[in-house]
């Protein structure tokens, strides 16, 4: 009779037990996405390096050391960078993390003038995709379109003349079919509206937006990146600097007939990077530590230094500082995990043995999580010194770590990183060092439950 007993009972809990897991899984399945959301939202790590090699127009000894803006197309999942030491963009599958190709567009390459490289004269500079065309910039104020079906550029404008120096970052309107192209180091600084035939991708140069005290902006220290924002259908632009002092930057709306419409003080800042966020909210990138006195922060002073980047809400004027972060140039948003990614060339934790940003070492990206507007991580990257101040088979130009992109469908992180033996000493998962940056590489990384696929 127990015997019987017993073995019903284990037959009950059998049937029993199964339906119980099957009511509650449904909860289940919401905690375990809450949860991997909350990884998402999480640390991410150093997943592998795509090493960049040189190419025969490399004039940096053959090794990656200057390059400026990276992209990633989200339509596409494909990376762009633009790539100075090797004078063409370098093109990175965004979905494996794997190296594809490199368009050569006619670009500068790294200039030098007099013995020393100029930045301001040299190219490509900015980039930003909508396929099939690629939108690339280079000195002097050149701007190109490239199809990215035959890598073949199939239209050139210039924003300036003979004298003028290099055509920097920019934005596109595909709505309206317009880019917001930067003259950074003309004195004053400009942007230029250029009009694009999406279905051929011809040019056609519109207005000129001077940013000077006759225009009602007095930028004394060059001009950053521009930013479309779809909500408000304006552009926005970070300027550094406002009539020499050097606490007093801004971000400025700007219509698509070329008006400065509104200023937005930005303070103890430097205002470089920019990028859209959620709920009007734009990332500022301050490009320039200062220090708790409300000075620029000086690594022999004695005053604490108060690194920082900034949230502007566009609809209100509202800030919030977000504290910690290093200065860089490029700042990212990344609809994937909801995090602003922040560049930190510039960051207080930098080496400062030698001349500010030259000094070899590790610097940290930023992770700031979107929604509650805070730091969360600082990743390390690394920043090589220039050796001498040209280019030949001893000499190099410096190479920071100050450019950022991210592939919102998975979560996957860009970061070119000039030549170097030291980065890849810092594991990835299931190994040790991984030698791929010698001759200069994008390290990707990624969060710790979501791997690239």
């Amino acid at each position: 009779m127990m015997r019987k007993n017993w073995l019903t009972l284990r037959l009950l809990f059998v049937v029993v037990v199964p339906i119980l897991l099957l009511g509650t899984g449904s909860g289940r399945a919401d905690e375990r996405g809450e949860r991997e959301k909350g990884e998402n939202r999480g640390a991410v790590r150093l997943l592998k390096t795509i090493p960049i090699h040189g190419t025969l127009a490399n004039l940096t000894n053959g090794k990656l050391y200057s390059f400026d803006i990276g992209f990633v197309d989200q339509v596409t999942q494909t990376y762009y960078l633009a790539d100075r030491s090797n004078a063409v963009v370098d093109v990175v599958d965004a979905r494996t993390g794997t190296f594809v190709r490199q368009i050569s567009g006619g670009f500068k390459g790294v200039a030098v003038v007099g013995g020393t490289v100029q930045n301001g004269q040299s190219g490509p500079n900015g980039v930003v995709a909508a396929f099939p065309w690629l939108f690339v910039t280079d000195a002097a104020s050149r701007v190109v379109t490239i199809d990215l079906r035959t890598d073949s550029v199939v239209s050139s404008a210039s924003t300036g003349g003979a004298d003028s120096f290099r055509a920097d970052e920019l934005a596109y309107d595909p709505k309206d079919g317009l880019l917001l192209v930067i003259n950074n180091a003309d004195t004053p600084p400009f942007g230029t509206l250029i009009s694009v035939n999406k279905a051929n991708g011809h040019l056609t140069v519109g207005t000129r937006i001077t940013f000077d005290a006759a225009h009602g902006v007095a930028a004394t220290d060059g001009a950053e990146q521009p930013v479309w924002h779809p909500d408000t259908g304006k552009f926005f632009l970070s300027i550094p600097q406002i009539a020499g002092v050097a606490k007093n930057g801004a971000v400025l709306r700007i219509s698509t007939a070329g008006v400065v419409e509104h200023i937005y003080p930005i303070e103890h800042c430097s205002p470089a990077g920019l990028t859209v966020g959620p709920r009007s909210d734009l990332l500022v990138g301050c490009n320039a530590v200062f220090d708790t006195a409300g000075n620029v922060w000086s690594a022999t002073g004695t005053v604490t230094a108060a690194p920082k980047d900034v949230i502007l809400n566009v609809k209100t004027g509202n800030t919030t500082d977000v504290l910690g972060v290093g200065a860089g140039d490029e700042v990212w948003f990344n609809e994937g995990d909801g995090n602003y990614y922040a560049t930190g060339s510039g960051s207080p934790f930098r080496p400062t043995s030698a001349a500010p940003l030259t000094a070899q070492g590790s610097t940290p990206l930023g992770v700031i999580n979107a929604e509650d507007r805070k730091l969360i991580q600082l990743v390390p990257t690394f920043n090589v010194p220039a050796v001498g101040t040209g280019n030949s088979s001893t000499e190099h130009p410096a190479g920071t770590a100050h450019s950022v992109a991210a592939n919102a469908a998975n979560n996957l992180v860009f970061v070119p990183l000039a030549a170097n033996n030291a980065f890849s000493a810092f594991a990835v998962p299931g190994g040790g060092p991984v030698p791929d940056c010698e001759t200069g590489c994008i390290a990707v990384f990624g969060h710790s439950s979501g791997d690239e696929d």
